[in-house]
């Protein structure tokens, strides 16, 4: 049987706010081996964990991320409180810099850090792949830049990056020669355009993983498909199925 290793969406982000420290290290704690996180910048050309540029929905406070510098987003708190009420009042946005400080505790665990258009539109690509790959490059192989911006990973490989993923938007030709061009290793793309015959799913370089899945038979279906890695916002809850357990992660 074909068991896929799954990935942290956005942390451990059923239970916890999602792109927060808390989320990330409660899936670490739970046998994650991967997690993922978005990387938006402020005005001020700091990398912080946040996937929307409208503050709206994390914070419930209507402003764009970009446009506030790092002591004016201290100010801020990603309680999601639409989903938590006041659980998580006061948690605040983590710099990227605070996740790298953390997964330095866990060396045996990776990141995938995803570039978000959003910022790459306002600062530049350079600029912003240049500000995040400062940041990664210490840590080598365990932190893997990802995007739906080709330019940004091309960037971010120029750079060092010793691994890149590409988020296909599409199912189509144009994205499965985007593919082979840029022959990322890893690729990922929503579980939902994933063709049903097998034969039919891009066979490259790289390893597939698919988002959203929160069913574990969904995910070994999918592992039966030759998908070898799955993303999910229920990590815990993925892994209490004794198949899934069998790839988690333990220890640091």
């Amino acid at each position: 049987m074909n068991i896929p290793e799954l990935v942290a969406h956005r942390g451990h982000a059923e239970y916890y706010p999602e792109n927060t420290l808390p989320a990330i290290e409660s899936a670490l704690k739970a046998g994650a081996c991967y997690v993922e996180v978005d990387i938006q910048l402020t005005a001020d050309g700091i990398p912080v964990l946040f996937h929307d540029d409208d503050m709206q929905r994390i914070t419930g406070q209507s402003q764009r991320i970009t446009q506030l510098n790092a002591d004016q987003l201290s100010h801020y708190s990603a309680c999601e409180a639409q989903r938590f009420g006041s659980k998580f009042s006061g948690t605040p946005i983590p710099a990227l810099a605070d996740l790298l400080t953390l997964l330095r505790a866990w060396p045996t665990r990776r990141a995938f850090i995803e570039i978000k258009e959003e910022s790459t539109k306002i600062f530049g690509t350079e600029f912003v792949a240049g500000k995040i790959m400062q940041q990664l490059t210490p840590l080598g192989s365990q932190c893997i830049p990802i995007s739906y911006e080709v330019a940004a990973l091309e960037a971010a490989r120029a750079l060092g990056a010793e691994a890149i993923g590409w988020v296909a938007a599409r199912w189509d030709e144009a994205s499965h020669q985007t593919a082979d061009q840029l022959a990322p290793d890893y690729l990922f793309t929503n579980h939902t355009r994933l063709p049903d015959n097998p034969d039919d799913i891009w066979r490259g370089p790289w390893r597939w993983a698919l988002y959203e899945v929160t069913d574990p038979a969904l995910a070994l279906t999918l592992a039966a498909k030759g998908i070898a890695m799955i993303e999910t916002m229920a990590i815990e809850s993925m892994l209490a199925h004794p198949t899934l357990r069998e790839r988690a992660c333990v220890g640091s």
